[in-house]
């Protein structure tokens, strides 16, 4: 029978505890979302998104190089070069796409493409299919980056290192500035995924500043809307030079319809709400470090991050989901993450903190994970 695989692959994530499903949101306390700084359902944001759609519509009627570019693209780039430093910025439908569109449009067969190890699958995928050679380093170790680039980058024409700010798995965060320097010093360039970074750090509004780095210590930089800014979306930041090489070359950025010019203001306005009130960045930081401190005190043991993600190692899969939908019975929000998404053994809770919530809201889960934890004894506490 055609296409019989599909049952068997199914069926196969079935038995594992696997299987992927979706399920309709309802009101209990969020723990799974990014919306770190809790922009989503704000009501100047959410105005912002209904004034342009009376404004504009609410498409864009065709790709950036047709009719959808508009004054509401162009100052949204603008701003966005503003708050990261670099020359010029370029807008995305998700970032998903504009990794791959990075990937895709700068390297070639003479060329090396390097990757930490635990890099999002946007970017392993895209390397996949890049006719570059690609290599991957230890995770967040520069001393082997440093080993990689002395014996492949005399090599290759052009050299690329990809990295994330923030990894979306584990919360841990890059040594960016070490990485950079290993950059330097073997004449590649590095890219930067800060999607989970972007906004939510307590040294500034992107990983640059945290790190002391500035855009000429990294060529190319993306963030997304859809986790601190709370919408959809995402960003390249690059030099003129290189923005204007994706426009002329990029088919992912050429053939896709433009985000809409009422999305266009709303993060706009977004934005600007991040970088004014500041309370929520000095807010979702507390909520951090008090959530690790009743971990500790609780002996419930956290993989290492000072980041809004908190992942709980379970270990097992079919663990893992029960104490998921245990706390789905209580009305708390966690979701199990099980591989493929993560490496086998190490099926987790990943738990994610916002502006949003509050001390009782913690207080709340860590009863309830207690509780779940014991009934699913010989788990992580």
């Amino acid at each position: 029978m055609a296409f019989e695989f599909i049952t068997q692959a199914l069926r196969q994530q079935q038995t594992q505890s696997l299987l992927r499903t979706r399920a309709v949101s309802n009101e209990a306390i969020n723990f799974s979302a990014n919306d770190y700084l809790g922009l989503s359902k704000h009501p100047d944001v959410i105005a912002a998104w209904q004034r342009g759609a009376s404004e504009h519509g609410v498409g864009s009627g065709g790709s950036a190089l047709v009719t959808g570019y508009t004054h509401a693209h162009a100052a949204l780039e603008e701003k966005l070069a503003d708050i990261t430093g670099y020359e010029s910025s370029l807008l995305f439908n998700s970032g998903y796409s504009a990794n791959q569109a990075l990937i895709k449009a700068l390297l070639n067969k003479n060329d090396l493409l390097i990757q930490d190890k635990l890099n999002h699958a946007s970017l392993i995928e895209a390397g996949v299919y890049s006719p570059a050679t690609m290599k991957r380093f230890k995770h967040n170790d520069s001393g082997h980056l440093a080993q990689i680039l002395t014996h492949y980058r005399p090599k290759h024409a052009n050299s690329l290192v990809v990295t994330e700010s923030v990894f979306s798995m584990d919360g841990d965060m890059s040594d960016l500035h070490a990485i950079s320097q290993q950059c330097k010093a073997h004449d590649s360039w590095l890219l930067v995924d800060d999607a989970h970074g972007f906004g939510i750090l307590p040294q500034g509004q992107h990983s640059l500043k945290q790190h002391d780095l500035l855009a000429s210590d990294v060529d190319l930089y993306m963030a997304t809307f859809g986790k601190a800014v709370g919408v959809s979306g995402a960003f390249v930041a690059a030099s003129k030079d290189v923005i204007e090489y994706l426009v002329n070359f990029s088919k992912p950025y050429i053939y896709s319809t433009a985000m809409p010019a009422a999305m266009a203001l709303c993060i706009d306005k977004a934005l600007t709400i991040m970088m004014t009130e500041t309370w929520r960045v000095v807010h979702l930081n507390q909520l951090i470090c008090y959530f690790k401190q009743q971990c500790l005190l609780r002996n419930i043991t956290l993989m290492p991050s000072d980041s809004a993600i908190q992942p709980l190692i379970i270990g097992d899969a079919i663990k893992t989901l029960k104490i998921s939908q245990y706390l789905a019975g209580k009305g708390l929000l966690v979701k199990a993450i099980r591989p493929p998404t993560v490496p086998q053994g190490t099926s987790r809770l990943r738990i994610t903190l916002s502006a949003n919530h509050c001390v009782d809201d913690i207080d709340l889960l860590l009863t309830r994970l207690q509780e779940a934890l014991d009934i699913n004894s010989g788990g992580a506490s």
